[in-house]
């Protein structure tokens, strides 16, 4: 009797898997969709383009992409999270998964209970760049200066609670130098800035300032993450300059509605994986200035929790809220 109470079993639960995995095949039944909460011709629309061709491929379906951009990308995460079609995704940069949960007071959706993570796109750091005057020629020189000028010192970011402005502010407090926060609106005006004088420090994307810093309008220090990076191997890493432990990057994930089935989710992460490891696509992203990364929703997870601790803590410290 018992052998066969678990002959039964077995094969209800071979057939449930079965099930499980003919309704993923059967998925998508329509157009996919993918939302990009911020405009046209950012790194996330860009990225979601890319990837929509080689995914309406793999699934048999359309792949569109809708732009929902708005209040640094939480518009498109809300709609992401509130998306209930079965066929909707988004990719959303790390802000709206990390730290906006901790700089808004009223965020519509939350990203621990509202999203499933997918895949992880690449990611980025910041190059710390300063005029070409105020670089000695050599690090250590340069931080003895930092310390002893801070009172006259002010950087630059795209905003409050922007990568810039949460990055640097993790960079004086592990290396223990003061500078004043100055908002712009938006990468240019801070290098005019800077290279007026304005200000002397600020932490963009590699993409961005590397070309000014080749042309000697610029001088790149270091950059923010842990270990030197690929985009930039010449410049030192946080950990050489002493920030132990500090590991500033900025990254794209593909997300989905927590709510979506877990095998239509699985298929995904498949499917994305493979486009990810693919060399042609790898050596675009390099391009765009993003290294690729471990694609899976795993290390997605573990990104995106290390992330908010650390941007938690910051933003509880320095009090730093953008609303309410």
């Amino acid at each position: 009797m018992n052998k066969r109470r678990f002959l039964h079993t077995a094969l209800a639960l071979a057939s449930g898997l079965a099930l499980q995995a003919q309704a993923a095949e059967a998925w998508p039944s329509k157009p996919l969709r993918i939302i990009v909460g911020y405009p046209s011709g950012s790194s996330p629309d860009i990225q979601a383009r890319m990837l929509a061709e080689p995914l309406s491929k793999a699934l048999g379906q359309a792949v569109v992409v809708e732009n929902k951009p708005g209040a640094s990308g939480n518009i498109g995460a809300d709609a992401l999270a509130k998306a209930d079609d079965g066929h909707t995704i988004g990719v959303i940069g790390n802000g709206p998964l990390t730290s906006s949960p901790f700089l808004y007071a009223k965020l519509p959706y939350q990203p621990q209970k509202d999203f499933a993570p997918i895949a992880l796109i690449g990611s980025a750091p910041l190059v710390w760049v300063v005029p070409k005057a105020e670089y000695p020629g050599n690090t250590a020189a340069y931080l003895k200066a930092v310390h002893a000028d801070g009172d006259r010192l002010a950087y630059g970011s795209i905003g409050p609670g922007s990568g810039g402005h949460l990055g640097m502010e993790l960079v004086k407090q592990a290396l223990g130098f003061k500078a004043l926060h100055v908002p712009f609106n938006g990468g240019p005006p801070i290098l005019n800035a800077m290279m007026g004088g304005q200000v002397q420090l600020t932490l963009l994307p590699a993409a961005t300032v590397m070309p000014l810093v080749q042309a000697g309008k610029l001088a790149a220090v270091a950059v923010t993450s842990a270990q030197r990076s690929p985009l930039a191997p010449e410049l030192p890493s946080m950990d050489e300059l002493g920030a132990k432990g500090v590991n500033i990057e900025v990254w794209n994930a593909v997300m989905a509605p927590a709510r979506m089935p877990a095998a239509h989710q699985a298929r995904l992460a498949s499917e994305l994986a493979k486009i990810l490891g693919n060399r042609e696509i790898r050596q675009k992203l390099l391009l765009q200035g993003w290294k690729d990364q471990d694609p899976s929703p795993a290390a997605l997870t573990q990104r995106i929790q290390a992330d908010t601790a650390v941007y938690r803590n910051l933003i509880a410290q320095k009090g730093i809220k953008i609303d309410g």
